[in-house]
């Protein structure tokens, strides 16, 4: 045998590990780390010697300092001599509550619109239309302004009012007023009886649905659903006692004239400046929503539409059981990233001095120059909240998710 067929029949050569692909990109993933850490400490350091050299102060012991300035909507106790920690926390709340309240009505508008976008009567099509087309087009600014300068401006003053609802709610320049709940001691067993209603609705929905599933049959499960939510703690109300009554707002039309108006502490009153900004949110982000249902429902075959008038079901049954339920899957992805912006767009609430945690935070950041420190909190909450709306939404696609068999 000669040497080079010797040589050829030797084990090969092993290749560098330079040239291995899994080698260099965990070289190159270690390389790129090290410069966002490095990049990361010049930054840190950086912005210290930047803040020691012009005397600025940093850390977080601000938080416990009283903070000196009233909010005029505050969902948990405060008060003036409240810390800086307490007056964002207030924030906090305000921003959640606009938020959840915003996706509620806007979710609602937003299904109503889009359905009737494609309806087959003209006129409502048509003013559909002209409603998406209008406000989409509108910055969502220039509405806020719109809603609380123009039309909560033409409402009565603070001694006069409108009455609608029974004269059980009234709406004039210091807000929507409205009767306001007292809860005696024993009121916690409606309370129990409300959780209680709602676990039991939620286990004979499961258990309808499987039964459907098995028989076909359909379960009446939205009179049931409305007798165990509704129904029991009704019952439980009257059982113990009746422990919850009605305030009332008290308005007095006689007198000195810079005593009459609301009474403060009747009833309970919603500022004008959350009515505009709630309002602006809700039908700006509905459009999107109008377009997007619009597009999720064209998205499902008309043959299921057709099967289902060939079995003899009405259009509205059709519409809420065949069409929605398969449009959702087209519907769930898009609508979570309008109800991230609706959450993020409610930072515009400073442009009409709604106190939301950008609102707060201003003045907390005015009064004690915590620049970063402030932005780092906003930064945080309204990932945080973005996070836990995408993760929410998610789950709720997955459930939502069609099952191959």
């Amino acid at each position: 045998m000669s040497v080079q067929e010797q040589h050829t029949a030797g084990p090969p050569a092993r290749a560098s590990l330079i040239n291995d692909p899994k080698v260099r990109g965990l070289f190159y993933q270690i390389l790129l780390v090290s410069a966002l850490v490095a990049l990361g400490y010049f930054i840190v350091t950086n912005t210290l010697a930047n803040l020691e050299r012009q005397n600025i102060a940093s850390g977080w012991d601000f938080l416990s300092t009283t903070a000196g300035f009233g909010i005029i909507q505050a969902l948990a106790p405060y008060s003036e001599t409240s810390s800086y920690g307490q007056a964002l926390f207030i924030g906090f709340l305000n921003t959640v509550l606009v938020a959840v309240i915003g996706i509620i009505f806007a979710t609602i508008i937003g299904f109503i619109v889009g359905v009737a976008r494609l309806s087959n009567n003209w006129v409502i099509s048509r003013l559909a239309y002209c409603y998406i087309e209008l406000l989409r087009n509108i910055p969502l600014l220039l509405q806020i302004f719109f809603w609380y300068f123009a039309v909560l401006r033409a409402v009565p003053g603070k001694r006069d009012k409108w009455s609608f609802f029974f004269n059980s709610f009234h709406l004039n320049i210091t807000g929507l007023r409205g009767p306001k709940p007292v809860f005696a001691p024993s009121a916690e067993f409606v309370g129990f009886a409300l959780i209680l209603g709602i676990v039991l609705t939620v286990i004979v929905a499961r258990w309808a649905r499987k039964r459907q599933e098995a028989t076909g049959q359909q379960f009446p499960m939205f009179r049931t659903g409305v007798g165990l939510i509704l129904g029991l703690p009704i019952l439980t109300y009257f059982v113990v006692g009746m422990p919850i009554s009605l305030d009332f707002p008290v308005f007095v039309e006689t007198g000195p004239i810079l005593r009459r108006g609301f009474q403060l502490g009747t009833g309970f009153n919603v500022i004008p400046e959350f009515l505009a900004l709630t309002a602006a949110l809700s039908l700006y982000t509905a459009t999107f929503i109008a377009e997007i249902v619009r597009a999720g429902i064209q998205a499902v075959s008309h043959g299921q539409t057709e099967a289902a008038h060939a079995l003899g079901i009405r259009p509205g049954p059709t519409l809420r059981l065949v069409v929605i339920p398969q449009a959702m899957r087209v519907i769930i992805p898009p609508l979570t990233s309008q109800y991230l912006n609706l959450t993020k767009n409610s930072s515009l609430a400073v442009a009409i001095a709604f106190p939301d945690l950008v609102s707060v935070g201003g003045t907390v950041l005015n009064q004690t120059g915590q620049a970063i420190e402030i932005i780092a909190i906003w930064m945080v909450v309204y990932l945080s909240l973005s996070l836990i709306t995408s993760a929410f939404m998610n789950w709720y696609n997955q459930r939502m998710a069609l099952v191959e068999r």
